[in-house]
């Protein structure tokens, strides 16, 4: 059978003192793909630092009115098998239209944007969130708005530019969610929520960067590509397999993950990506 694709969790932590980790794998469509990602919140003293933000920052945020995401003409250049210089060049040039893209679309909600750090390391290093969790293939981290992106061997022999790119846009999502000031609200809110709570507002935070992925990822389609086939099969193994393998629940089950990346997807709108003011249902 063909292979369709090779899918990425991406995990990440947005805290002043914390480590988020995601494992990704490569596999054929026979195969599947697996995913684990982990979450620690940030220390109450480190909470009560960050700028106020309402809730009206997540629910009401700018960044819903302004329409589809700015069309990208994203030509990364194939990642050849065995070269860390082709995948480096595939994932700054990745991070440029995701750069582009998005500092248009904070123009348009009149807000403030800057470009996070990438940092593109082939083994684990400590960063200004805390140690490198074993296993790690992405993280963001807020204490410095860096995307720190680690080179496997694995992901050498069986590069795959779509999950490669989904990877990168999810991680993305967080740092757009952190300049919008919708993670501020987001950790303030988990610091006095109850534990059942804790975690729908974490489902709520990761399904939104889900849906601010897929937004990016339909900009792109036509230029990265993004065959449909290998979208709609990405689709569907997050819909069956999304939610196995999680100790808590705290990224939504495999039908709504699938449902926040279809919205995203089909609409290319961030507007479309409202997760704060979905239903629990929407975010089970």
């Amino acid at each position: 059978m063909k292979k369709l694709a090779s899918l990425t969790a991406a995990g990440v932590v947005i805290t002043l003192a914390g480590t988020g980790t995601a494992v990704a794998q490569t596999h054929s469509a026979q195969a599947g793909v697996q995913q684990r990602v982990t979450t620690q919140p940030a220390a109450a003293q480190q909470v009560a630092a960050l700028q106020a933000a309402p809730k009206s920052a997540a629910t009401n945020s700018r960044l819903y009115r302004t329409g589809r995401l700015a069309a990208t003409n994203c030509s990364p250049g194939e990642i050849r098998r065995g070269s860390t210089a082709a995948y480096k060049r595939f994932l700054q040039r990745m991070t440029n239209c995701l750069n582009k893209a998005w500092a248009t679309q904070f123009r348009k909600a009149n807000l403030r944007f800057s470009k996070p750090r990438l940092r593109i390391v082939t083994r684990k290093v400590n960063n200004a969130c805390g140690r490198w969790v074993s296993g790690a293939a992405g993280v963001y981290c807020s204490a410095d708005r860096t995307m720190y992106m680690l080179i496997t061997k694995r992901e050498l022999r069986d590069p795959f530019a779509v999950g490669i790119a989904r990877l990168m846009a999810h991680e993305y999502g967080h740092h757009v969610q952190q300049l919008a000031g919708i993670s501020n609200y987001y950790f303030q809110a988990r610091q006095r929520a109850s534990r059942s709570a804790q975690l729908q507002l974490s489902r709520r935070h990761e399904l939104q960067a889900e849906c601010f992925s897929a937004v990016f990822m339909r900009t792109i389609a036509h230029s990265l590509p993004v065959p449909q086939e290998h979208w709609d099969h990405t689709v569907n193994w997050f819909r069956e397999n999304g939610h196995k393998g999680w100790a808590q629940n705290d990224h939504g089950k495999g039908r709504s993950q699938a449902a926040w990346m279809e919205r995203g997807y089909n609409s290319a709108q961030p507007g479309s990506c409202n997760t704060w003011k979905a239903s629990s249902r929407a975010v089970a």
